[in-house]
């Protein structure tokens, strides 16, 4: 795990045939109500326990875990890291908070095929993306958190509880898998997923001014030119029509 900025800090994923989504804990450690980002996928959970513990942060001073959607390579160890953490709360958009409590899997899996396989793959078992949310965010929040404000921002597409997080003051972006370096953006053809929707998020966040792109996979990106994320929507409109 990395320090990025003060209050941010950065923990790698580590791909297998699966991707494995990175992770992020915000919050000035004094504080004590640091938030985990996006756990990752299945067997990482150690992992990203051992990243947050080597960095001296204490594991009782994480008092929620934010998922930016509910896809499995983003919430696959959140149960693995919870047995370590179980006072942290579930903090996910009230779209994908429903799915979950009612062990609606769809979301999680994208489709039918990649289910099968992941279930045969990791042995799992129907309704193991089961989870009570604690509180269901709906976008337009300003989050007082671990010392930071972060907005949280609607931004439908890749999934339709997709969320950002984005800090005004240091101009930091976590928007999950909406968009990514290398004018890269998310998958839209998974289950809920809708091109025209991402379009539409691309540009809402075309508006924000963000020097530090934290996105759910591939590099980070400090020192991000002007017009990023406007040009990658331009690149990727008439994909998205």
């Amino acid at each position: 795990m990395t320090q990025v900025a003060e209050g941010v800090y950065f923990i790698e994923g580590q791909d297998e045939s699966i991707p494995d989504s990175h992770a992020y804990v915000v919050g000035k450690p004094g504080s004590r109500d640091l938030s985990l980002i996006d756990p990752g996928l299945m067997g990482k959970g150690n992992y990203k326990i051992q990243s947050i513990q080597d960095m001296g942060i204490d594991l009782k001073a994480i008092t929620r875990i934010i998922m930016t959607h509910s896809h499995l390579d983003h919430i696959g160890c959140c149960a693995e890291i919870r047995e370590q953490i179980p006072w942290a709360e579930l903090w996910v958009h009230d779209i994908e908070a429903g799915p979950l409590e009612e062990g609606d899997e769809r979301t999680v899996y994208g489709m039918e095929m990649f289910q099968n396989m992941c279930m045969m793959q990791y042995n799992l078992k129907p309704g193991a993306f089961t989870f009570y949310v604690d509180r269901r965010l709906q976008g337009g929040e300003n989050l007082d958190i671990g010392g930071m404000t972060w907005e949280v921002l609607h931004i439908p597409g890749h999934s339709p509880g997709s969320i950002g997080l984005y800090n005004r003051l240091e101009k930091i972006l976590i928007p999950g898998d909406v968009v990514y370096a290398d004018y890269a953006i998310g998958r839209f053809d998974l289950h809920g997923a809708n091109g025209p929707e991402l379009k539409n998020s691309l540009v809402q966040l075309a508006e924000l001014e963000v020097n530090i792109l934290l996105p759910g996979h591939n590099r980070i990106v400090k020192d991000l030119p002007s017009g990023y994320i406007a040009e990658t929507a331009r690149q990727w409109a008439s994909y998205l029509a």
